[in-house]
């Protein structure tokens, strides 16, 4: 789908959250909370369920002992990472002018804190206070958005102020 056709259909529904938020924000909201949905809701607990069912809650991957809800985390994240970078990068914060490289290398950065994060947080929901992987999933998931927004919005995507020399005539 060409970014256009996304932008109009996520900006389609923002009359009734005017008041409420800049427009910006809601495109967050709204591409965020899809990536969110698809990758770490809906893909996250069909691997789960998949690898548990065909595997058990642990198994061999390259020669390390791996529970099969960190294998879940690590393809949802990684996939979720694609969606989302294109997501602000062409819907969200259009406004940035820093180049695409520059953008792609801060998001990873951003990326990889969340994933660290996120890997801490189910690690201890999960085996320390014995909470299933898919709720300890969405729990994490809830804490980690309002950080992201501000490391998108304030690092990754800024806008870099443009100084304009002027030339002082005598």
């Amino acid at each position: 789908m060409p970014k256009e056709t996304i932008t109009r259909f996520v900006d389609f529904f923002y009359p009734p959250f005017r008041r409420i938020m800049p427009l910006q924000t809601f495109r967050y909201a709204a591409c965020g909370g899809a990536n969110v949905v698809f990758g770490n809701v809906i893909l996250f607990a069909l691997l789960c369920q998949f690898f548990t069912n065909k595997y058990g809650p642990t198994m061999i991957v390259a020669g390390y002992i791996a529970k099969s809800y960190n294998i879940a985390f690590v393809i949802s994240s990684t996939t979720t990472f694609v969606i989302g970078f294109l997501l602000n990068k062409y819907v969200v914060f259009v406004d940035s002018n820093i180049k695409g490289r520059i953008q792609l290398f801060r998001y990873f950065l951003a990326f990889l804190l969340s994933f660290v994060l996120n890997y801490i947080f189910l690690k201890i929901m999960v085996e320390y206070m014995h909470l299933k992987p898919i709720g300890s999933q969405r729990i994490a998931t809830a804490i980690i958005i309002s950080v992201s927004y501000m490391v998108q919005r304030h690092f990754t995507f800024r806008t870099k102020k443009v100084h304009e020399e002027t030339a002082h005539v005598l």
